[in-house]
């Protein structure tokens, strides 16, 4: 059986060579072998295949005996906020988030939306796929479950409606799940909503949503300036990473938007602590110890972050890549969250996103992430660490190769999936300096491209 579907984090594979009917099924019956789960929460994104890969993976938990509250059509972050809001025993998320169009795949989280990864049962669960399975004596059954109102009241506790001011705000949906959930929350909000690729459509007919291609931005960018608008919101298929644009229509890295929720959070609860990940550190830790808030940094990763969260109790964390995570969210991801918050504080300090933005890049410029194809990463970033390591004032291997000089730093990592590394360079407020180094590395790694 083809188990090439299984990754580190979770399952994504080519429907249906990768991934099929028949081994979704499997796969569900094997969560509950595993987990022993009664109560599992199913939920499915826009994907063609994503309705009949959820019914298979229903009949395969049902008939392992687990009940099944089915959500439906859903983000990925409905499934996590349904797991640990009705406290179920677990959750299944079908999404291939921006994978291409024929992919699909699975989240698999459980009981308070602990992720479930191949540490922590994922590699047990692929074990028992390929096995001989036993249907339970009593099947499980199958219950819809409507949890629309109580989402949107807990995202909407997250800032303080009557303090919002009347933003026109274009949201783009990319034809993926998220404007289903704007649909619902637009009722509540002072805002005027200008809406772009709304409709879920898992065809994907402007190219699969995924706006950190500068080619998926341009849209966002040009409805924003064509109706003036205040700020833009982009997401992702499965909506679990949120991507801002300011008035301008400039697409904001995410490192950017970490020191702001960061901060906000620290308005609510003095001293509590913020994970963060290596990849672009000075300003999320200025803003956090400013603030009176602990930086504590983690490895990048989903996984990782919300176990250090855990350990550490803190109340946000967030990575570069977009992806923010909350306590009050059972530490889970959500691409809702932080646009609400960021509109909370436009509205507090009454400056636009440009100038809050453009204040940190002043004083933090940084590269973004670039990646480049090298056949032997491993022996590009042991050159890269002999070439600065006698001018490092501080090295790291928290993730990847992390080197700090002083007035520059940067991160080097090897991709998990791909023969790729990614470079991340930042300097303290002098932009010619980063663009020099960040140039002078990826002439060093030119000699091991591919």
């Amino acid at each position: 059986m083809n188990l090439e579907a299984f990754k580190a984090y979770d399952i994504r594979g080519r429907v249906p060579d990768q991934l099929n009917a028949d081994i979704v099924e499997r796969i569900g019956r094997a969560y509950v072998a595993v987990t022993g789960a009664k109560k599992v929460a199913v939920g499915y994104d826009i994907r063609l295949s994503s309705p009949s890969l959820a019914a298979a993976l229903r009949k395969g938990l049902t008939a392992a005996g687990a009940d099944v509250y089915d959500i439906g059509l859903s983000g990925t972050e409905q499934v996590y906020f349904a797991t640990f809001f009705y406290e179920l025993d677990g959750g299944i998320a079908v999404t291939a988030s921006h994978n291409p169009k024929d992919y699909n795949g699975m989240k698999l989280v459980g009981p308070g939306s602990r992720p479930i990864s191949s540490d922590n049962g994922l590699l047990e669960i692929k074990a028992a796929v390929p096995g001989e399975f036993t249907d339970a004596p009593q099947p499980g059954s199958v219950q819809p479950l409507d949890i629309t109102t109580d989402y949107v009241q807990h995202l909407l506790g997250y800032v303080d409606i009557g303090q919002l001011n009347n933003y026109k705000v274009v949201v783009n949906a990319g034809n993926g799940g998220a404007g289903i959930v704007i649909d619902a929350l637009e009722p509540h909000l002072p805002f005027q909503f200008i809406k772009v690729l709304h409709q879920p459509d898992g065809n994907f007919p402007q190219g699969v949503p995924n706006p950190l291609l500068p080619e998926n931005r341009k849209i966002t960018e040009q409805t924003l300036l064509e109706h003036k608008a205040d700020f833009g919101i982009a997401w992702d298929g499965d909506f679990d990473r949120c991507f801002l644009f300011d008035e301008k229509g400039r697409f904001i890295e995410g490192y950017y938007i970490v020191g702001m929720l960061a901060e906000l959070f620290l308005q609510k609860e003095k001293g509590a602590r913020i994970i963060h990940d290596p990849r672009l550190t000075w300003n999320t830790v200025e803003l956090v110890e400013q603030a009176g808030g602990i930086a504590v940094e983690s490895k990048t990763g989903h996984a990782f972050i919300k176990a250090r969260m855990r350990q550490e109790d803190a109340i946000y964390g967030g990575e570069m890549s977009a992806h923010h995570y909350f306590r009050d969210f059972a530490y889970c991801d959500s691409g809702m969250i932080p646009w609400l918050m960021v509109s909370s504080l436009l509205s507090q300090t009454g400056k636009t996103l440009s100038q809050l933005v453009d204040e940190r890049i002043a004083t933090f410029p940084a590269s973004g992430e670039i990646n480049r194809t090298i056949n032997d990463s491993a022996a590009a970033i042991a050159a890269v660490e002999e070439t600065y390591r006698a001018q490092a004032k501080q090295i790291s291997k928290v993730d990847g190769l992390s080197m700090d000089m002083g007035n520059w730093r940067f991160n080097l990592r090897r991709s998990n999936t791909e023969p790729l590394v990614r470079l991340n360079v930042e300097s303290r407020g002098d932009i010619p300096l980063m663009e020099a180094k960040t140039q002078e590395l990826l002439d060093a790694l030119e000699q091991f491209a591919s």
